[in-house]
Parts: structure tokens; C-alpha cells; sequence
């Protein structure tokens, strides 16, 4: 069967593989039909994932957004999964034993394994999974079911900021991921200021109801978000792109007792003044993985908003052609919205 394969830092290849062994007790063959490629995908890749996050396991097949069809289903599986439906992979499982395993936060498990990382992933033909991971979803895309995966760091970014209705949040990043946090928030109730420095970017925020600011810089940007926000400034900012001054602007503008919310992965080192957080008293928190139960609202998200989650998808590439696609999402970012191989 193919698969795309990460040999190396930088080395993309197209290769054979045997197909995996039917499935045992508890375990699902899956076909994957569409993949979305992720930015972490791209830091892999690179070389640029630190161990913590799982960089440096190659050869590995990439791919953990997916949406795919059961093929075979082993003994002992949960009585609503039957062959041919079509699901949503969950790509966490978590080792049950570290500290925050045992404190209910599985999510962040300090040995966790990712499908797509740590172990094989999604853009290859056939693959055999926990039948744990595996959600069903009612969509005709394929490719909405393997965007359940972004959406939900969406849900995870707002649980994790307790939003409200009738909050007003700002999300710096108008990627994939932004437009998830944007759309769960708006599920929620609450306002939604997206801002980007591309405005294509921008041009889905009004479908979702949001409304939209050019990044113009750091001091301008805060300034507009907070007159945006009213006199206190936003209560919550989100920061979805890893950008060293996107994360200063975000604890500059955040309202004194506010939320700060880290989304954006990067190895880049941020400075801002110290006293911001002593002076404000903010609530920083960091956004790792989902739980299952996210997962799950992910999903029924995903079957209620199809059609804003299409509009995310910018490119469509076979998988034979799947090591040019990720090439692609590399090389072309103001392009490349979320890339998705098969669907």
C-alpha cells in the first residue's frame, strides 16, 4: 500500500508498504479518505519539533487529521462502530500513569502518543487504530470529518479560557486554528474579533459572524483591539500563531483580571515586560491536545458547520502526490490554507 513518509529532517518519499495485520480485540481498520496537513506536520518535517512534542521519530508516516471509513472492526469494540461508516480520528492516547493523567488531564500526558508523530498516521491506505480513537461523524466531505481534529484545539482553547456568552475575545492567527477558536466561541455566545496580517485570511470571519482587524504591528494592533473591546479591553485573547509579537501583543491588550491563551506552537523566545502579569493579575494558560470528551463536541461541531469548515480547505492533492502537497503547505503559507490529501 502507499504512504507518505517522512525519512529524515527535510526528506519526503513515496513508498510501499505491506498492509497491517487485521485488527485484534478493541482495535479498528480504517481507510483514510482525506488528511489535513497541519502545521506541526510542517515542523516536523523541519526538524523543528522539540522531543516533548515528539520531533525527531523518523521514518514516520505523517498525518493526524483524518477523516476515514471503517473497514474491519476487531472483537470487543462498542456496538455503535459498523464497516463503512465513516469517522473522525481522535490521534491522543494517553500512557494513564503521569501526573497529569492522574489529575483527569490526559490531554497534556507527559508520555503521550500521537498518531502521525509519535507512531504512524493517516496518509497512507490503510491503518489499525484503538477503537477508542475513533468517532463516528455524518458528513458527505471527508475532509470535514479529518478537520474535527483542528476544531477541536478550537474546543480545548475555549474550555480552557472558560468563555461565556456575551464575552468579548480576540484571536490573533486567521489559520485553521484561529477560525476554529472563533467558531466555537461564536457557538458559545460570544463576540469574536479575528485579526491577521493577511486579509484573505480574514474574508471567512463574517460568515462565522466575527468581526476583522489587519495586524498592522504590535502598539497598533493593541490599541485597535481594546477600542474594539470597549474601555477594559478584551477579557479574553488568544494567541493562535507561535508569533513572538503576537504573544506580547496578546498580554498587552488582555484586560486587567483577563485570560491569556496560548495556542500557537513555536520554539521562539518572547519577551514582554514581567510586571504585565503581576499588575494585571492574568490568567495564562497554554493549550495542549483535547480529551475525548472535546473530541466528541468537536465532532458534533463539525456535523453542524460543515460548510464553514469547507471553506477552510484551499487545496486538495491525491496521495500520490502527497509528498508534493506537504512540499506545497511548506513553501506557499500566504496560499495554503489547510491543505487535505485524498477527499
Amino acid at each position: 500500500m502507499l504512504a507518505v513518509v517522512a525519512e529524515d529532517v527535510g526528506r519526503l518519499e513515496l513508498r510501499q508498504r505491506p498492509e497491517p495485520p487485521q485488527p485484534g480485540a478493541g482495535e479498528v481498520m480504517i481507510r483514510p479518505e482525506a488528511v489535513g496537513i497541519c502545521g506541526s506536520d510542517l515542523h516536523f518535517i523541519a526538524g523543528e519539533l522539540s522531543a516533548q512534542a515528539g520531533g525527531g521519530g523518523y521514518p514516520r508516516v505523517l498525518g493526524h487529521e483524518v477523516g476515514a471509513r471503517i473497514v474491519a472492526l476487531g472483537d470487543g469494540c462498542r456496538p455503535e462502530l459498523r464497516v463503512g461508516q465513516r469517522v473522525a480520528l481522535w490521534p491522543l492516547e494517553a500512557c494513564g500513569r503521569c501526573y497529569p493523567c492522574r489529575v483527569g488531564r490526559d490531554n497534556a500526558c507527559e508520555r503521550f502518543s500521537l498518531i502521525g508523530v509519535h507512531r504512524d498516521g493517516g496518509l497512507q491506505e490503510l491503518l489499525v487504530v484503538p477503537e477508542g480513537q475513533v468517532y463516528p461523524i455524518r458528513s458527505d466531505d471527508p475532509a470535514v470529518a479529518a478537520l474535527a481534529e483542528p476544531l477541536s484545539i478550537g474546543v480545548r482553547a475555549v474550555n480552557r479560557a472558560a468563555v461565556r456568552a456575551g464575552e468579548r475575545l480576540v484571536v490573533l492567527g486567521a489559520g485553521p486554528i484561529g477560525h476554529s477558536v472563533c467558531l466555537v466561541a461564536r457557538e458559545r455566545g460570544a463576540e469574536v474579533l479575528l485579526v491577521d496580517r493577511q486579509p484573505s485570511r480574514l474574508e471567512g470571519a463574517e460568515a462565522l459572524g466575527a468581526s476583522t482587524l489587519r495586524w498592522r504591528g504590535c502598539e497598533p494592533t493593541v490599541n485597535a483591539a481594546r477600542e474594539w473591546a470597549g474601555a477594559d479591553g478584551p477579557p479574553v485573547v488568544v494567541d493562535a500563531t507561535g508569533a513572538p509579537e503576537a504573544v506580547r501583543a496578546m498580554v498587552e491588550m488582555v484586560a486587567t483580571a483577563g485570560r491569556a491563551i496560548q495556542v500557537g506552537m513555536s520554539r521562539a523566545e518572547v519577551t514582554f515586560r514581567l510586571g504585565l502579569l503581576t499588575e494585571k493579575e492574568l490568567d495564562l494558560r497554554g493549550v495542549s491536545c483535547c480529551n475525548g470528551e472535546e473530541f466528541a463536541e468537536a465532532v458534533a461541531i463539525a456535523e453542524r458547520n460543515a460548510a464553514s469548515l469547507q471553506r477552510l480547505v484551499s487545496h486538495r492533492f491525491a496521495l500520490a502526490d502527497g509528498p508534493d502537497a506537504l512540499r506545497f503547505a511548506a513553501e506557499h503559507p500566504e496560499q495554503a490554507m489547510k491543505v487535505v490529501i485524498g477527499g
